[in-house]
């Protein structure tokens, strides 16, 4: 350890330092400013540092900090400079090592995704919703994000990685939704400082909303596809059956499929939906419906209404997936998704002049669905509405029997109905 006032020709000359025949770290400690020193790593690399104890007399704690690398902006005199003021807030208190090493532990912005992920959304969140926000963050987010600090994650750095992804705004504006929840949780943790979310403020992308419906054409080749190749017999009738209560009811795909035979209500017209996206609810049907449900087959001792080939279990939406994708480019359906079937009933029961607060029902969407609790309401219009919807699907899709299994069977068979639910 060598004491000499440090310049540029120092800097340059100064080589790592060797026991016996091993390199190994040396030391030269400014002449002018007690504490200021150059370390040289047996490597070779250099940097300016500042030496200092924590508390008073010669035995207490030594602590090192680093200044930065010889180079711009590191010359000898701006890191002269830089030591007197370390210096300066040692001597008032500060220990600006030990700060550095509890922002090193500091809690990263991948740590609060997984902290995320298993604290909140895996507890509130659906499967499938779970699926995409944890696509998102091991896609997005983490990559581009991660190793940031969550306290000094900034507007900034949070705009930066919106940008990064505009080429898909959907995808940037959900990833955003995603962060700025994570920041709030953040806060609520104790992991960031109150009001301070980074994401407020950041204007989300203009998003190309997406209004697709089938018309009654594509309704009718599409139940033209679906017999043609329900009639060669090798793909479970579950799956069809699937894709026309959705398109007779306005169901989501993963409602049906978790449908139980004792959740159908023939008192009220209703099939009781346990799980929905809104919270459990009765969702209105008409007599298409429930002379379709009447005239499915049941395995017995089952409790699901669709349930896969080989087990009684429910039926998987991959597999429907898959055979719409065969359907779609049968009945040239372009871009059509199974969902677009729901759009399909809202759109209809908008046609037969059904206000907003009677189709918005018929949907089971949040905003009525919160208010459903206090407000006794009359279900006939909505049994009414279901009959016009459901009568206009069948018809565009073969007849108002438009599955092979339903043929000959009496609308409304509320008796085959209740033998199913009874198991008998």
């Amino acid at each position: 350890m060598a004491t000499v006032k440090i310049t540029k020709r120092v800097v340059d000359g100064a080589r790592p330092g060797t026991k016996g025949e091993v390199a190994c770290d040396s030391f030269f400690f400014d002449s002018e400013i007690k504490g200021f020193g150059l370390r040289v790593r047996a490597s070779g690399a250099k940097t300016y540092i500042v030496q200092y104890r924590v508390g008073p007399g010669r035995h207490s704690p030594r602590k090192r900090i680093t200044i930065g690398t010889p180079g711009s902006p590191w010359t000898p005199e701006t890191a002269r400079r830089e030591a007197r003021r370390l210096l300066l807030e040692i001597a008032n208190g500060r220990d600006p090592a030990a700060e550095r090493n509890a922002e090193k532990k500091a809690a990263t912005v991948a740590d609060l995704c997984d902290r995320y992920l298993a604290e909140h959304v895996e507890a509130r969140n659906k499967p499938s919703t779970a699926k995409e926000f944890r696509r998102l963050i091991e896609r997005a987010i983490k990559p581009k994000l991660g190793r940031a600090a969550v306290k000094k994650l900034s507007r900034a750095d949070v705009a930066k990685f919106h940008q990064s992804m505009r080429a898909t705004p959907r995808s940037a504006n959900q990833a955003l939704a995603v962060l700025s929840r994570m920041c709030s949780l953040a806060e609520l943790w104790g992991e960031r400082d109150e009001n301070s979310n980074p994401c407020r403020l950041i204007e989300k992308y203009p998003e190309n909303k997406r209004e697709r419906f089938l018309t009654d054409a594509e309704l009718g080749r599409l139940g033209k596809a679906m017999s043609e190749i329900e009639a060669g017999g090798a793909l479970n009738p579950s799956i069809f059956a699937a894709i026309r209560l959705a398109a007779l009811t306005g169901c989501r795909i993963g409602e049906l499929l978790a449908l139980q035979w004792t959740d159908i209500d023939l008192d009220r017209s209703a099939l009781a939906i346990r799980d929905a996206k809104a919270g459990a609810r009765m969702h209105p049907v008409g007599a298409e419906t429930l002379t379709f449900l009447a005239a499915l087959p049941r395995k017995t001792a089952t409790r699901y209404v669709l349930t896969a080939a080989s087990s009684d279990m429910p039926l998987a939406v991959g597999i429907i997936d898959r055979v719409w994708a065969r359907l779609r480019a049968k009945a040239e359906l372009g871009d059509a998704r199974v969902h677009d079937l729901r759009h399909t009933v809202g759109t209809f029961a908008g046609a037969t002049g059904a206000n907003a607060f009677l189709i918005r029902d018929k949907l089971g969407h949040r905003t009525l669905a919160m208010t459903g609790r206090y407000v006794n309401r009359d279900a006939d219009p909505l049994r009414a509405l279901s009959d016009k919807v459901e009568s206009r699907v069948a018809a565009a899709m073969g007849g108002s029997s438009i599955c092979r299994e339903g043929r000959g069977a009496a609308p409304g068979s509320r008796e085959v109905i209740d033998q199913r639910r009874e198991g008998r």
